[in-house]
C-alpha cells in the first residue's frame, strides 16, 4: 500500500495509477470497523473489475476536531478510536492500493464542493469511480452530498455509488457506535463492531520508571490525542515482544495519582515477562496491545502505597479473568 500525504502528494505517485485512474472512497475511517471493511472490499472489487487503483482519501486531524478547535470548544471534538498508525495498518490489511492523507485545515475546510470535485477528484486524482457512505457530505459548509456528486459524475464521466448502513447482529456499525461501546467499557461489543479486539500500537517509550519503583514494570505507549475513546484499567494481551502474545493489565489515561500533565499514556504491565528479553529490551519495540476487558475507571489514590495496593489488586483481577477465559 502506498501512503500519500498532502494536497500535492498524489503528483509524486502519479506513476502508480497513470493510465489506470482511481476507484476512490472518502472518509475519516476512525477504527476501520466492519462497515468500513465491507465498503473497502466493494471498492477493491470495483477497482479490479475496472482496472483501476483503489484509493482511500482520509483526513488528519478529524474534521470535527478542527471545527471544535476553531470554535474554541474542544469538548465538541469526537473521542478518538485509533491513531493514524493503526488506521493506516488496518487500511493496508484491507488491501487498498493507496491512502491519501490530507491535512484538514482552513484551506480544505473552505474549499467549495464544486471545486473539490473538479480539482481533487477529476484533475489531481483522475477519479473514475467513487464509493461513499449513505450520510456522506463534503465541501465548505458541508454543501456537497451524494446527489451533487452523482450529478457531477454523470456529466464528467465517472461513476458514483453509495453504500447504505451496515449491520452486525442487529447493531448498526459506525464509528459512533464503536466510541459508545468503548466509553461504556463494553469491549466485547466493540470487538463485534470492529471485527477484532480493540488494540493500540506504538513504540515503547521511556517513562518516569515509577512502575519499576513500585514493583510493576510497565511498557509505555503514547496516545497522541487528548480524548481517547476508551479509558480506564484493562485486561490486555501484548503482541510484539515474543512469539506468542503476553497477558497483562494496562492503564489507558492521564494517571491522575502521579501526574497532572493531561497527556494520555497506555501503560502495560505484563503478567509474564520473557526472561530472554532482558529487563530493558522492550524500549523502542513496536508492540500492539489488545484491550480485552475493562476492570474499572481510572482512580486517584491518596498515596503511592495505596496506588501500589491498587495495582496489585488489578493484577490479581487480570489473572483471574485469564483463568476464567482460558
Amino acid at each position: 500500500m502506498r501512503i500519500l500525504r498532502g494536497l500535492h502528494a498524489d503528483q509524486a505517485a502519479a506513476g502508480l495509477s497513470r493510465g489506470r485512474g482511481r476507484a476512490l472512497t472518502i472518509g475519516n475511517f476512525d477504527g476501520v470497523h466492519r462497515g468500513h471493511q465491507a465498503m473497502l472490499a466493494l471498492l477493491n472489487s470495483e477497482a479490479r473489475h475496472r482496472g483501476l487503483a483503489s484509493c482511500v482519501m482520509t483526513f488528519e486531524p478529524h474534521p470535527r476536531d478542527f471545527f471544535a478547535q476553531r470554535a474554541g470548544k474542544p469538548e465538541l471534538a469526537p473521542t478518538r478510536i485509533a491513531t493514524l498508525r493503526d488506521k493506516l495498518a488496518e487500511l493496508a490489511r484491507c488491501g487498498v492500493d493507496e491512502v491519501l492523507v490530507l491535512r484538514f485545515d482552513e484551506r480544505l475546510a473552505s474549499l467549495p464542493a464544486e471545486d473539490f470535485i473538479q480539482r481533487m477528484l477529476r484533475e489531481r486524482l483522475d477519479t473514475r469511480y467513487v464509493l461513499v457512505g449513505d450520510d456522506f457530505r463534503f465541501g465548505a459548509r458541508r454543501a456537497g452530498d451524494y446527489a451533487m456528486l452523482d450529478a457531477a459524475g454523470a456529466q464528467a464521466g465517472f461513476d458514483v455509488a453509495r453504500m447504505m448502513s451496515y449491520e452486525v447482529h442487529g447493531l448498526r456499525v459506525s464509528s459512533s457506535a464503536v466510541r459508545e461501546a468503548l466509553a461504556a467499557g463494553d469491549m466485547a461489543r466493540a470487538a463485534t463492531l470492529l471485527g477484532r479486539p480493540y488494540a493500540i500500537s506504538g513504540h515503547v517509550v521511556h517513562g518516569r520508571q515509577l512502575g519499576r519503583d513500585l514493583g510493576f514494570r510497565t511498557l509505555n505507549l503514547r496516545f497522541p490525542f487528548h480524548r481517547p475513546a476508551a479509558h480506564g484499567i484493562f485486561v490486555v494481551r501484548v503482541h510484539g515482544l515474543s512469539a506468542t502474545p503476553l497477558p497483562g493489565v494496562a492503564s489507558l489515561g492521564v494517571r491522575p495519582t502521579v501526574e497532572d500533565a493531561g497527556r494520555v499514556l497506555l501503560e502495560t504491565h505484563c503478567l509474564q515477562w520473557p526472561q530472554a528479553l532482558g529487563l530493558d529490551a522492550g524500549y523502542g519495540r513496536l508492540v500492539s496491545v489488545e484491550l480485552l476487558h475493562k476492570l474499572h475507571d481510572e482512580r486517584r489514590y491518596p498515596s503511592l502505597d495505596a496506588l501500589k495496593a491498587g495495582i496489585a489488586q488489578d493484577e490479581a483481577d487480570a489473572r483471574a479473568w485469564f483463568a476464567a477465559n482460558a
